[in-house]
């Protein structure tokens, strides 16, 4: 699962055996059919690799959406071919969601990299992730030398979905966005776009929508517009959409709604950067990382990102709940980001909703999530960091969120809507 890398300042850890090291030290997990987990958190996965405060971590991602044009993003990259194999006899990854049988029920769409057990962490602590790189994972096929790509699905859980103006109503559009691999120009191309038409699995099972997480198209079926978006460059800006340590609650979480722990926070800002700290709930945090994109916008409106495999390294710093008190992450349950310049707080429509609908009404998420429950949870976690951080009153809190903190959608597509509110840190004093 892991391998050393040539450096006099990292050698490797993880489970495999390469043994344990000091902090420091450098930890690879390759994405495979064996170190992935599809669409759930749990607290009872085992590790895939492990680190200590200190160490280093590069990780690598896969897109879900990676067979929407298996040649451009499967074919040729062992890794891929290893996760997306599905013959008529078998899927090489058979759990795809959090659904009680055995294969998941299809229900829930992330491939997750990990977990990754940290050693020390407990209940009650903090984990912070601090994110050095993100670099795109290039296409496997030499014809597609120097290229990577992605898919952006305009998907039946989109909000535009029951919205349209134009026929056919409903319809899905996939269109597929080619990144230079080797990050010398920032910005995004189409390539061509697609509408979705009914697509038969390995299995035999007919899917007339966008239903299941991997599908495979077959082009074959599908009629490719390669005159859309012409001139138009998409500035990219990688990140990653899952980012989550595993919740306490329930023994299989579904990835799609975040919460407290992390998971589908789908803000771009979570990228090359910056640092996420979490509220580690079991013991070892197991943290995992998915939803790799190479750019979105605010909302994520039409129900995906441009959703592309990137390898990301990250360096993991523990923060124990005795050294917590009077800093910025006492009492800290939400993810908190920091970028270069900036302190991002994610509110939701329920900030714990495995607690507060419980587990087995924990699918009733996705129904009654409001805008403006989301809006409130963020305003209230601002009013807090300003006042406990900063020191300030809450009239003071008050006033400086009304004009000096930007709020904006996370996203409304993932059942727990999101909502963030950015403070810039140079408006305070040194």
């Amino acid at each position: 699962m892991c391998s050393d890398h040539d450096s006099t300042d990292f050698t490797c850890e993880a489970v495999s055996g390469c043994g344990e090291k000091a902090p420091g030290r450098h930890v690879f997990l390759p994405a495979t059919a064996e170190t992935v987990h599809w669409g759930y958190f749990s607290k009872n996965l085992a590790p895939k690799a492990e680190v200590r405060s200190g160490d280093y971590a590069t990780i690598e991602v896969l897109t879900h959406h990676a067979n929407d044009d298996s040649e451009r993003m499967v074919e040729g990259d062992p890794g891929a071919e290893s996760v997306f194999r599905w013959t008529k006899d078998e899927k090489a990854v058979a759990r795809r969601g959090a659904g009680a049988g055995e294969d998941g029920e299809g229900l829930v769409v992330h491939i997750c990299t990990g977990p990754v057990y940290v050693h020390g962490a407990e209940p009650g602590d903090v984990l912070e992730m601090r994110i050095l790189d993100v670099r795109p994972r290039p296409a496997g096929l030499s014809k597609f030398a120097g290229k990577t790509f992605g898919s952006n699905a305009a998907a039946n859980w989109g909000y535009h979905y029951n919205d349209l103006l134009t026929e056919p109503k409903p319809r899905e559009v996939i269109t597929i966005y080619e990144i230079d691999a080797a990050g010398g120009r920032n910005w995004a191309e189409a390539v061509y776009n697609y509408r979705w038409v009914p697509q038969t699995d390995p299995f035999g099972k007919s899917h007339p929508t966008i239903d299941y997480p991997g599908l495979p198209v077959d082009h074959a079926t599908i009629d490719k517009n390669f005159d859309v978006l012409k001139g138009v460059r998409v500035p990219i800006r990688p990140h990653f959409g899952v980012i989550a340590v595993a919740p306490a609650e329930a023994d299989m979480v579904n990835s799609i709604p975040p919460g407290y722990f992390g998971g589908s926070i789908d803000n771009w800002r979570i990228g090359k950067g910056g640092t996420v700290y979490l509220p580690v709930s079991v013991k070892g945090a197991l943290f995992s990382v998915g939803d790799s994109h190479a750019s979105r916008g605010d909302a994520e409106l039409c129900g995906t990102a441009i959703e592309c495999s990137l390898t990301g390294t990250f360096q993991f710093i523990l923060h124990k709940q005795s050294d917590l008190a009077g800093t910025p992450l006492e009492g800290l349950d939400y993810p908190l980001l920091e970028t270069a310049n900036d302190w991002v707080i994610h509110g939701f429509s329920y900030p714990n909703y495995l607690e507060q609908l419980g587990t087995e009404r924990s699918s009733e998420v996705f129904t009654t999530s409001t805008i403006d429950a989301a809006m409130r949870d963020a305003f209230r976690k601002m009013r807090r960091f300003l006042m406990v951080t900063r020191n300030l009153s809450e009239d003071e809190a008050i006033s400086l969120r009304s004009v000096g903190v930007d709020f904006g959608f996370s996203q409304v597509v993932d059942g727990n809507v999101g909502v963030h509110a950015i403070v810039r840190n140079d408006i305070f004093p040194v």
